[in-house]
């Protein structure tokens, strides 16, 4: 039995973690979904929603094969520190996150999701590029 938390922020990249993930699990696995928003003025309703949505795609891909438990923090936190926080909590097995192509600038100006929870675990992780690379 093993414990992945994936984190995800939309449909898109819930669906291509999904096609990752499907190769791994076996019945026993748990999945716990991470969707984090900063709250306050950064969050509406809308990001939230988009959220939910985002989480539901993996429990509609791989609920009947898997136990999914989803977790959609608005509380102030960093993605990653919501992302590592639940991993650690779950004693998770794997990470499961995915990454974009980015331009330097943006890297610096919005910072990277991924490269926190890279530099920032001890537990092993599957990074999933979730743009075709030509």
């Amino acid at each position: 039995m093993a414990t992945y938390v994936m984190g995800t922020n939309s449909v898109h990249s819930s669906a291509e973690l999904c096609d990752y993930l499907a190769r791994r699990i076996e019945a026993g696995d748990v999945v716990h979904v991470v969707n984090s928003h900063q709250g306050g003025d950064q969050t509406d309703s809308d990001d939230a929603r988009d959220g939910e949505d985002a989480m539901n795609v993996v429990t509609s891909r791989l609920g009947d094969l898997v136990s999914i438990e989803t977790h959609q923090y608005i509380r102030g936190n960093d993605p990653a520190e919501d992302i590592l926080r639940c991993a650690r909590e779950q004693n998770a097995d794997e990470i499961v996150i995915g990454v974009r192509k980015r331009n330097p600038t943006s890297k610096i100006v919005f910072g990277s999701t991924a490269q926190d929870v890279l530099l920032n675990s001890n537990i092993p992780m599957a990074v999933i590029p979730l743009e075709k690379v030509y």
